[in-house]
């Protein structure tokens, strides 16, 4: 799969900020399960299971990347 691929385009800022604002006030626990459940939910919306595993690699990878499609 094409992780490379900015898909978002003008509005990747917006969705950085959901996911941040998404996050403010969680302990960790309670942010680790949001994250949890937000990959089961893309995931799902994708269909893509293949795409999701690789996706989930490449996040875990640290590279320093900041495209779109790695973490900032």
């Amino acid at each position: 799969p094409d992780l490379g691929t900015d898909r978002l385009g003008t509005r990747a800022d917006d969705v950085y900020a959901a996911l941040v604002d998404a996050h403010r006030g969680l302990t960790p626990e309670a942010a680790a399960t949001f994250d949890a459940r937000l990959v089961l939910l893309l995931a799902n919306l994708t269909a893509a299971p293949d795409a999701v595993i690789a996706a989930i690699t490449r996040a875990g990878e640290s590279n320093g990347s900041t495209s779109c499609a790695s973490p900032r």
